[in-house]
Protein backbone atom coordinates (compact mmCIF):
# COMPACT_ATOMS: atom_id res chain seq x y z
CA UNK A 1 0.00 0.00 0.00
CA UNK A 2 1.60 3.31 -1.04
CA UNK A 3 1.98 6.35 1.17
CA UNK A 4 -0.77 8.30 -0.61
CA UNK A 5 -3.32 5.51 -0.02
CA UNK A 6 -2.21 5.11 3.60
CA UNK A 7 -2.61 8.85 4.14
CA UNK A 8 -6.09 8.84 2.60
CA UNK A 9 -7.17 5.86 4.74
CA UNK A 10 -5.82 7.60 7.82
CA UNK A 11 -7.84 10.70 6.98
CA UNK A 12 -11.00 8.62 6.48
CA UNK A 13 -10.52 6.80 9.77
CA UNK A 14 -9.87 10.12 11.55
CA UNK A 15 -13.08 11.57 10.07
CA UNK A 16 -15.15 8.53 11.11
CA UNK A 17 -13.76 8.28 14.66
CA UNK A 18 -13.88 12.01 15.43
CA UNK A 19 -17.34 12.44 13.89
CA UNK A 20 -18.84 9.60 15.94
CA UNK A 21 -17.19 10.93 19.11
CA UNK A 22 -18.43 14.44 18.33
CA UNK A 23 -21.91 13.04 17.68
CA UNK A 24 -21.98 11.40 21.13
CA UNK A 25 -20.84 14.55 22.95
CA UNK A 26 -23.26 16.83 21.05
CA UNK A 27 -26.13 14.36 21.45
CA UNK A 28 -25.81 14.44 25.24
CA UNK A 29 -26.52 18.17 25.24
CA UNK A 30 -30.09 17.62 24.02
CA UNK A 31 -30.92 13.94 24.49
CA UNK A 32 -31.88 14.60 28.13
CA UNK A 33 -34.44 17.33 27.39
CA UNK A 34 -37.30 15.07 26.25
CA UNK A 35 -36.55 12.68 29.14
CA UNK A 36 -36.88 15.40 31.83
CA UNK A 37 -40.55 14.68 32.70
CA UNK A 38 -39.77 10.95 33.06
CA UNK A 39 -36.66 11.67 35.16
CA UNK A 40 -38.77 13.99 37.34
CA UNK A 41 -41.38 11.24 37.83
CA UNK A 42 -38.77 8.54 38.50
CA UNK A 43 -36.25 10.36 40.68
CA UNK A 44 -38.20 13.40 41.89
CA UNK A 45 -36.73 16.87 41.89
CA UNK A 46 -37.91 20.42 41.40
CA UNK A 47 -37.11 22.79 38.52
CA UNK A 48 -33.70 23.58 40.04
CA UNK A 49 -32.66 19.90 40.02
CA UNK A 50 -33.98 19.44 36.46
CA UNK A 51 -31.92 22.43 35.35
CA UNK A 52 -28.83 20.88 36.90
CA UNK A 53 -29.32 17.56 35.05
CA UNK A 54 -28.73 19.64 31.90
CA UNK A 55 -26.37 22.26 33.31
CA UNK A 56 -24.08 19.88 35.22
CA UNK A 57 -23.04 18.48 31.85
CA UNK A 58 -22.88 21.71 29.85
CA UNK A 59 -21.09 23.59 32.64
CA UNK A 60 -18.21 21.14 33.19
CA UNK A 61 -18.07 20.68 29.41
CA UNK A 62 -17.82 24.44 28.88
CA UNK A 63 -15.32 25.38 31.55
CA UNK A 64 -12.89 22.52 30.85
CA UNK A 65 -12.92 22.52 27.02
CA UNK A 66 -9.93 24.81 26.63
CA UNK A 67 -8.04 22.90 29.33
CA UNK A 68 -8.79 19.69 27.41
CA UNK A 69 -7.31 21.19 24.26
CA UNK A 70 -4.22 22.39 26.17
CA UNK A 71 -3.72 18.99 27.85
CA UNK A 72 -3.87 17.30 24.44
CA UNK A 73 -1.31 19.70 23.01
CA UNK A 74 0.99 19.08 25.98
CA UNK A 75 0.67 15.32 26.64
CA UNK A 76 -0.51 13.95 23.29
CA UNK A 77 -3.80 14.51 21.51
CA UNK A 78 -4.60 10.86 20.89
CA UNK A 79 -3.71 9.92 24.47
CA UNK A 80 -6.00 12.59 25.95
CA UNK A 81 -8.74 11.80 23.42
CA UNK A 82 -8.69 8.19 24.65
CA UNK A 83 -8.73 9.40 28.27
CA UNK A 84 -11.72 11.66 27.65
CA UNK A 85 -13.59 8.93 25.78
CA UNK A 86 -12.98 6.47 28.65
CA UNK A 87 -14.25 8.94 31.27
CA UNK A 88 -17.30 9.83 29.14
CA UNK A 89 -18.23 6.18 28.55
CA UNK A 90 -17.81 5.20 32.20
CA UNK A 91 -19.80 8.20 33.44
CA UNK A 92 -22.60 7.37 30.98
CA UNK A 93 -22.94 3.92 32.55
CA UNK A 94 -22.86 5.44 36.04
CA UNK A 95 -25.57 7.97 35.10
CA UNK A 96 -27.80 5.13 33.88
CA UNK A 97 -27.39 3.39 37.25
CA UNK A 98 -28.09 6.54 39.32
CA UNK A 99 -30.42 5.80 42.28
CA UNK A 100 -31.40 9.45 42.84
CA UNK A 101 -31.45 12.91 41.25
CA UNK A 102 -28.32 14.10 43.09
CA UNK A 103 -26.30 11.12 41.91
CA UNK A 104 -27.52 11.69 38.36
CA UNK A 105 -26.41 15.33 38.50
CA UNK A 106 -22.98 14.27 39.80
CA UNK A 107 -22.44 11.70 37.05
CA UNK A 108 -23.67 14.18 34.42
CA UNK A 109 -20.89 16.50 35.62
CA UNK A 110 -18.33 13.71 35.19
CA UNK A 111 -19.73 13.04 31.69
CA UNK A 112 -19.07 16.70 30.92
CA UNK A 113 -15.45 16.36 32.08
CA UNK A 114 -14.91 13.45 29.69
CA UNK A 115 -16.58 15.30 26.82
CA UNK A 116 -14.51 18.42 27.53
CA UNK A 117 -11.27 16.46 27.17
CA UNK A 118 -12.49 14.54 24.10
CA UNK A 119 -14.42 17.14 22.07
CA UNK A 120 -11.83 19.87 21.32
CA UNK A 121 -9.32 17.20 20.27
CA UNK A 122 -11.72 15.82 17.63
CA UNK A 123 -11.21 18.87 15.41
CA UNK A 124 -7.48 19.04 16.17
CA UNK A 125 -6.95 15.34 15.32
CA UNK A 126 -9.10 15.68 12.20
CA UNK A 127 -7.28 18.81 11.02
CA UNK A 128 -3.89 17.08 11.53
CA UNK A 129 -4.98 13.96 9.59
CA UNK A 130 -6.59 15.65 6.58
CA UNK A 131 -4.51 17.46 3.90
CA UNK A 132 -5.20 21.23 3.70
CA UNK A 133 -6.81 20.89 0.27
CA UNK A 134 -9.48 18.53 1.65
CA UNK A 135 -9.88 20.09 5.07
CA UNK A 136 -12.93 22.19 4.20
CA UNK A 137 -14.89 19.15 3.01
CA UNK A 138 -13.88 17.14 6.10
CA UNK A 139 -14.92 19.96 8.45
CA UNK A 140 -18.21 20.22 6.56
CA UNK A 141 -18.95 16.50 7.09
CA UNK A 142 -17.96 16.77 10.76
CA UNK A 143 -20.31 19.76 11.22
CA UNK A 144 -23.14 17.91 9.45
CA UNK A 145 -22.76 14.94 11.82
CA UNK A 146 -22.79 17.29 14.83
CA UNK A 147 -25.90 18.92 13.36
CA UNK A 148 -27.48 15.47 13.09
CA UNK A 149 -26.87 14.99 16.83
CA UNK A 150 -28.66 18.27 17.57
CA UNK A 151 -31.50 17.25 15.23
CA UNK A 152 -31.96 13.75 16.57
CA UNK A 153 -31.36 14.48 20.28
CA UNK A 154 -35.00 15.11 21.28
CA UNK A 155 -36.28 12.26 19.09
CA UNK A 156 -33.70 9.70 20.27
CA UNK A 157 -34.20 10.77 23.88
CA UNK A 158 -37.98 10.58 23.53
CA UNK A 159 -38.03 7.20 21.81
CA UNK A 160 -35.64 5.53 24.26
CA UNK A 161 -37.49 7.02 27.24
CA UNK A 162 -40.92 5.90 26.04
CA UNK A 163 -40.13 2.44 24.69
CA UNK A 164 -37.37 1.41 27.13
CA UNK A 165 -36.62 3.81 29.99
CA UNK A 166 -34.87 7.15 30.54
CA UNK A 167 -31.74 5.24 31.63
CA UNK A 168 -31.22 4.09 28.03
CA UNK A 169 -30.34 7.62 26.90
CA UNK A 170 -27.11 7.00 28.83
CA UNK A 171 -26.67 3.28 28.13
CA UNK A 172 -26.64 4.18 24.40
CA UNK A 173 -23.18 5.75 24.78
CA UNK A 174 -21.56 2.68 26.32
CA UNK A 175 -21.30 0.28 23.32
CA UNK A 176 -20.38 3.18 21.01
CA UNK A 177 -17.62 4.31 23.37
CA UNK A 178 -16.30 0.77 23.83
CA UNK A 179 -16.17 0.31 20.03
CA UNK A 180 -14.37 3.63 19.47
CA UNK A 181 -11.62 3.07 22.05
CA UNK A 182 -9.66 0.35 20.19
CA UNK A 183 -10.28 2.05 16.83
CA UNK A 184 -8.90 5.34 18.10
CA UNK A 185 -5.90 3.59 19.65
CA UNK A 186 -5.05 1.81 16.40
CA UNK A 187 -6.12 4.28 13.70
CA UNK A 188 -5.35 7.77 15.01
CA UNK A 189 -1.83 9.18 14.83
CA UNK A 190 -0.34 10.76 17.95
CA UNK A 191 0.56 14.46 17.78
CA UNK A 192 1.66 17.25 20.09
CA UNK A 193 1.83 21.04 19.82
CA UNK A 194 5.34 22.53 20.05
CA UNK A 195 6.18 24.49 23.21
CA UNK A 196 2.75 23.92 24.75
CA UNK A 197 2.27 24.91 28.40
CA UNK A 198 -0.66 24.50 30.76
CA UNK A 199 -2.35 27.69 31.97
CA UNK A 200 -3.37 26.76 35.52
CA UNK A 201 -4.30 30.33 36.66
CA UNK A 202 -6.47 30.82 33.56
CA UNK A 203 -8.22 27.49 34.10
CA UNK A 204 -9.00 28.29 37.74
CA UNK A 205 -10.27 31.78 36.90
CA UNK A 206 -12.63 30.77 34.09
CA UNK A 207 -13.85 27.60 35.85
CA UNK A 208 -14.64 29.40 39.09
CA UNK A 209 -16.15 32.39 37.31
CA UNK A 210 -18.53 30.45 35.10
CA UNK A 211 -19.56 28.16 37.95
CA UNK A 212 -20.37 31.16 40.16
CA UNK A 213 -22.50 32.86 37.50
CA UNK A 214 -24.49 29.74 36.53
CA UNK A 215 -24.90 28.65 40.18
CA UNK A 216 -26.26 32.09 41.04
CA UNK A 217 -28.69 32.12 38.09
CA UNK A 218 -30.00 28.61 38.73
CA UNK A 219 -30.67 29.33 42.41
CA UNK A 220 -31.90 32.92 42.01
CA UNK A 221 -35.60 32.03 41.81
CA UNK A 222 -35.69 29.62 44.74
CA UNK A 223 -33.40 31.62 47.05
CA UNK A 224 -34.20 35.15 45.81
CA UNK A 225 -32.05 37.49 43.75
CA UNK A 226 -30.96 39.42 46.86
CA UNK A 227 -30.06 36.39 48.98
CA UNK A 228 -26.44 36.41 50.20
CA UNK A 229 -25.68 33.08 48.46
CA UNK A 230 -26.94 34.20 45.04
CA UNK A 231 -25.40 37.68 45.22
CA UNK A 232 -22.05 36.29 46.37
CA UNK A 233 -22.03 33.68 43.58
CA UNK A 234 -22.93 36.21 40.85
CA UNK A 235 -20.48 38.89 42.02
CA UNK A 236 -17.62 36.44 42.62
CA UNK A 237 -18.29 34.81 39.25
CA UNK A 238 -18.24 38.14 37.43
CA UNK A 239 -15.01 39.18 39.18
CA UNK A 240 -13.29 35.89 38.29
CA UNK A 241 -14.40 36.10 34.63
CA UNK A 242 -13.06 39.66 34.57
CA UNK A 243 -9.79 38.33 35.98
CA UNK A 244 -9.71 35.69 33.24
CA UNK A 245 -10.14 38.35 30.54
CA UNK A 246 -7.35 40.44 32.11
CA UNK A 247 -5.16 37.33 32.32
CA UNK A 248 -5.82 36.59 28.63
CA UNK A 249 -4.48 40.02 27.68
CA UNK A 250 -1.40 40.08 29.90
CA UNK A 251 -0.18 36.51 30.60
CA UNK A 252 2.69 35.11 28.54
CA UNK A 253 0.92 31.90 27.40
CA UNK A 254 -2.79 32.21 28.29
CA UNK A 255 -5.20 29.38 27.50
CA UNK A 256 -7.31 31.87 25.52
CA UNK A 257 -5.25 34.77 24.11
CA UNK A 258 -7.61 37.76 24.14
CA UNK A 259 -5.76 39.21 21.15
CA UNK A 260 -7.72 36.71 19.01
CA UNK A 261 -10.85 38.75 19.72
CA UNK A 262 -9.27 41.75 17.98
CA UNK A 263 -10.14 39.90 14.77
CA UNK A 264 -13.67 40.98 13.74
CA UNK A 265 -14.25 37.52 12.26
CA UNK A 266 -13.25 35.65 15.44
CA UNK A 267 -15.13 38.03 17.73
CA UNK A 268 -18.24 38.10 15.55
CA UNK A 269 -18.72 34.35 15.05
CA UNK A 270 -17.89 33.49 18.67
CA UNK A 271 -20.18 36.08 20.28
CA UNK A 272 -22.94 35.19 17.82
CA UNK A 273 -22.49 31.49 18.71
CA UNK A 274 -22.71 32.19 22.45
CA UNK A 275 -25.92 34.22 22.04
CA UNK A 276 -27.48 31.74 19.59
CA UNK A 277 -26.96 28.80 21.95
CA UNK A 278 -28.22 30.86 24.89
CA UNK A 279 -31.54 31.51 23.12
CA UNK A 280 -31.86 28.07 21.50
CA UNK A 281 -30.94 25.76 24.40
CA UNK A 282 -33.05 27.65 26.92
CA UNK A 283 -36.03 27.47 24.56
CA UNK A 284 -35.64 23.72 23.81
CA UNK A 285 -35.40 23.04 27.57
CA UNK A 286 -38.88 24.54 28.05
CA UNK A 287 -40.53 23.54 24.76
CA UNK A 288 -39.77 19.83 25.15
CA UNK A 289 -41.49 19.91 28.54
CA UNK A 290 -44.38 22.00 27.17
CA UNK A 291 -45.15 19.44 24.45
CA UNK A 292 -45.34 16.65 27.04
CA UNK A 293 -46.55 18.31 30.23
CA UNK A 294 -49.10 20.72 28.70
CA UNK A 295 -50.18 19.20 25.37
CA UNK A 296 -49.94 15.61 26.62
CA UNK A 297 -47.68 14.12 23.93
CA UNK A 298 -45.59 11.06 24.74
CA UNK A 299 -41.78 11.48 24.72
CA UNK A 300 -41.56 9.99 21.20
CA UNK A 301 -44.42 12.17 19.93
CA UNK A 302 -42.77 15.24 21.41
CA UNK A 303 -39.44 14.38 19.72
CA UNK A 304 -41.17 13.81 16.37
CA UNK A 305 -43.06 17.09 16.59
CA UNK A 306 -39.83 18.98 17.19
CA UNK A 307 -38.25 17.51 14.02
CA UNK A 308 -39.34 20.36 11.70
CA UNK A 309 -37.13 22.56 13.90
CA UNK A 310 -34.29 20.28 14.96
CA UNK A 311 -34.25 18.11 11.82
CA UNK A 312 -34.30 20.88 9.24
CA UNK A 313 -30.47 21.18 9.17
CA UNK A 314 -30.32 17.77 7.44
CA UNK A 315 -32.37 19.09 4.50
CA UNK A 316 -31.11 22.67 4.30
CA UNK A 317 -27.40 22.20 5.17
CA UNK A 318 -26.31 21.29 1.60
CA UNK A 319 -28.07 24.39 0.24
CA UNK A 320 -26.61 26.51 3.04
CA UNK A 321 -23.12 25.19 2.22
CA UNK A 322 -23.55 26.11 -1.45
CA UNK A 323 -24.81 29.58 -0.53
CA UNK A 324 -21.86 30.04 1.81
CA UNK A 325 -19.39 29.06 -0.93
CA UNK A 326 -20.99 31.53 -3.32
CA UNK A 327 -21.73 34.52 -1.11
CA UNK A 328 -19.43 33.98 1.90
CA UNK A 329 -20.29 32.86 5.40
CA UNK A 330 -21.48 36.15 6.90
CA UNK A 331 -24.77 36.65 5.01
CA UNK A 332 -25.72 33.00 5.50
CA UNK A 333 -25.05 33.11 9.27
CA UNK A 334 -26.86 36.45 9.68
CA UNK A 335 -29.89 35.22 7.73
CA UNK A 336 -29.92 31.99 9.74
CA UNK A 337 -29.86 33.77 13.09
CA UNK A 338 -32.59 36.20 11.99
CA UNK A 339 -34.82 33.29 10.94
CA UNK A 340 -34.13 31.43 14.19
CA UNK A 341 -35.18 34.54 16.15
CA UNK A 342 -38.33 34.82 14.01
CA UNK A 343 -39.14 31.15 14.61
CA UNK A 344 -39.00 31.58 18.40
CA UNK A 345 -41.16 34.71 18.14
CA UNK A 346 -43.76 32.84 16.04
CA UNK A 347 -43.83 30.09 18.64
CA UNK A 348 -44.28 32.60 21.48
CA UNK A 349 -47.28 34.10 19.65
CA UNK A 350 -49.25 30.85 19.39
CA UNK A 351 -48.49 28.58 22.35
CA UNK A 352 -51.15 28.10 25.01
CA UNK A 353 -52.73 25.31 27.07
CA UNK A 354 -54.57 23.98 24.00
CA UNK A 355 -52.47 25.19 21.03
CA UNK A 356 -52.82 23.05 17.91
CA UNK A 357 -49.75 21.51 16.29
CA UNK A 358 -50.65 23.20 12.99
CA UNK A 359 -50.33 26.61 14.67
CA UNK A 360 -46.85 25.67 15.94
CA UNK A 361 -45.53 24.45 12.58
CA UNK A 362 -44.59 27.86 11.06
CA UNK A 363 -42.36 28.68 14.05
CA UNK A 364 -40.77 25.23 13.99
CA UNK A 365 -40.03 25.32 10.24
CA UNK A 366 -38.72 28.90 10.16
CA UNK A 367 -36.55 28.26 13.23
CA UNK A 368 -35.26 25.01 11.73
CA UNK A 369 -34.22 26.68 8.47
CA UNK A 370 -32.49 29.36 10.51
CA UNK A 371 -30.58 26.79 12.56
CA UNK A 372 -29.44 25.04 9.38
CA UNK A 373 -28.17 28.26 7.80
CA UNK A 374 -26.22 29.06 10.97
CA UNK A 375 -24.58 25.65 11.46
CA UNK A 376 -23.38 25.12 7.88
CA UNK A 377 -20.70 27.88 7.67
CA UNK A 378 -19.98 28.33 11.41
CA UNK A 379 -17.06 25.86 11.77
CA UNK A 380 -15.39 27.15 8.61
CA UNK A 381 -15.72 30.77 9.78
CA UNK A 382 -14.09 29.90 13.11
CA UNK A 383 -11.18 28.02 11.54
CA UNK A 384 -10.54 30.65 8.86
CA UNK A 385 -10.50 33.49 11.41
CA UNK A 386 -7.16 32.45 12.97
CA UNK A 387 -3.74 31.22 11.87
CA UNK A 388 -3.39 27.44 11.33
CA UNK A 389 -1.21 27.16 14.42
CA UNK A 390 -4.04 28.63 16.52
CA UNK A 391 -6.86 26.45 15.18
CA UNK A 392 -6.81 24.06 18.15
CA UNK A 393 -7.37 26.79 20.72
CA UNK A 394 -9.87 28.51 18.39
CA UNK A 395 -11.90 25.29 18.19
CA UNK A 396 -11.79 24.87 21.96
CA UNK A 397 -12.79 28.50 22.53
CA UNK A 398 -15.74 28.32 20.12
CA UNK A 399 -17.02 25.07 21.63
CA UNK A 400 -16.58 26.48 25.13
CA UNK A 401 -18.47 29.68 24.36
CA UNK A 402 -21.31 27.73 22.74
CA UNK A 403 -21.59 25.49 25.82
CA UNK A 404 -21.46 28.52 28.13
CA UNK A 405 -24.27 30.01 26.06
CA UNK A 406 -26.31 26.81 26.38
CA UNK A 407 -25.74 26.62 30.12
CA UNK A 408 -26.63 30.27 30.63
CA UNK A 409 -29.67 29.86 28.36
CA UNK A 410 -31.15 27.06 30.48
CA UNK A 411 -30.43 29.03 33.67
CA UNK A 412 -31.72 32.41 32.45
CA UNK A 413 -34.88 31.23 30.65
CA UNK A 414 -35.78 28.79 33.44
CA UNK A 415 -35.44 31.69 35.90
CA UNK A 416 -37.81 33.80 33.76
CA UNK A 417 -40.18 30.82 33.53
CA UNK A 418 -40.21 30.37 37.32
CA UNK A 419 -40.81 34.04 38.03
CA UNK A 420 -43.82 34.21 35.66
CA UNK A 421 -45.32 30.71 35.98
CA UNK A 422 -44.52 27.14 37.02
CA UNK A 423 -45.62 23.50 36.98
CA UNK A 424 -48.88 24.01 38.90
CA UNK A 425 -51.16 23.92 35.84
CA UNK A 426 -51.13 24.08 32.03
CA UNK A 427 -51.97 27.80 32.18
CA UNK A 428 -49.21 28.44 34.69
CA UNK A 429 -46.68 26.60 32.50
CA UNK A 430 -47.54 28.61 29.38
CA UNK A 431 -47.60 31.86 31.40
CA UNK A 432 -43.96 31.18 32.27
CA UNK A 433 -42.89 29.86 28.86
CA UNK A 434 -44.17 32.73 26.68
CA UNK A 435 -41.99 35.53 28.19
CA UNK A 436 -39.00 33.14 28.27
CA UNK A 437 -39.42 32.49 24.52
CA UNK A 438 -39.63 36.21 23.79
CA UNK A 439 -36.33 36.72 25.61
CA UNK A 440 -34.82 33.77 23.72
CA UNK A 441 -35.96 35.33 20.44
CA UNK A 442 -34.47 38.70 21.38
CA UNK A 443 -31.12 37.13 22.31
CA UNK A 444 -30.88 35.28 18.97
CA UNK A 445 -31.85 38.50 17.11
CA UNK A 446 -28.97 40.23 18.94
CA UNK A 447 -26.71 37.38 17.74
CA UNK A 448 -27.71 38.23 14.14
CA UNK A 449 -26.64 41.84 14.68
CA UNK A 450 -23.33 40.76 16.24
CA UNK A 451 -22.66 38.45 13.26
CA UNK A 452 -22.66 41.52 11.00
CA UNK A 453 -19.20 42.24 12.47
CA UNK A 454 -17.78 39.27 10.50
CA UNK A 455 -15.96 40.59 7.40
CA UNK A 456 -17.99 40.20 4.22
CA UNK A 457 -15.16 38.71 2.16
CA UNK A 458 -13.64 35.39 3.27
CA UNK A 459 -10.14 36.61 2.57
CA UNK A 460 -10.54 39.30 5.24
CA UNK A 461 -10.97 36.70 7.96
CA UNK A 462 -7.59 35.00 8.19
CA UNK A 463 -4.22 36.63 8.88
CA UNK A 464 -2.41 37.14 5.60
CA UNK A 465 1.02 35.55 6.12
CA UNK A 466 -0.25 32.12 7.11
CA UNK A 467 -3.16 32.25 4.72
CA UNK A 468 -0.57 32.48 1.96
CA UNK A 469 1.34 29.62 3.55
CA UNK A 470 -1.82 27.49 3.49
CA UNK A 471 -2.27 28.14 -0.23
CA UNK A 472 1.26 26.90 -0.88
CA UNK A 473 0.61 23.76 1.22
CA UNK A 474 -2.68 23.10 -0.57
CA UNK A 475 -0.94 23.29 -3.92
Amino acid sequence: MNQHTTGRLGAVWALVITSVAGFMAALDNLVVTTALPSIRTSLGGELTELEWTVNAYTLTFAVLLMLGAALGDRFGRRRLFLTGLTVFTGASAAAALSPGINELIAFRAVQGVGAAIMMPLTLTLLTAAVPPARRGAALGIFSAVTGLAVASGPLIGGSLTEHLSWQWIFWLNVPIGLALLPLARLRLAESHAPDSRLDIPGTLLVSGGLFGIVYGLVNANSDGWTSPTVLTALIAGAVLVGGFIHHGFHAKNPMLPMRLFRSRAFFGINMASLLMFLGMFGSIFLLSQYLQGVLGYSPTEAGLRMLPWTGMPMLVAPVAGALSDRFGGRPVVVAGLALQAAGLALFALVIGPDASYASQLPGLIVGGIGMALYFAPAASLVMSSVRPSEQGIASGANNALREVGGSLGVAVLATVFSSQGGYASARSFTDGTVPALWIGSGVVALAALVALLIPARRGDAAPEPEAAEDRVLAA
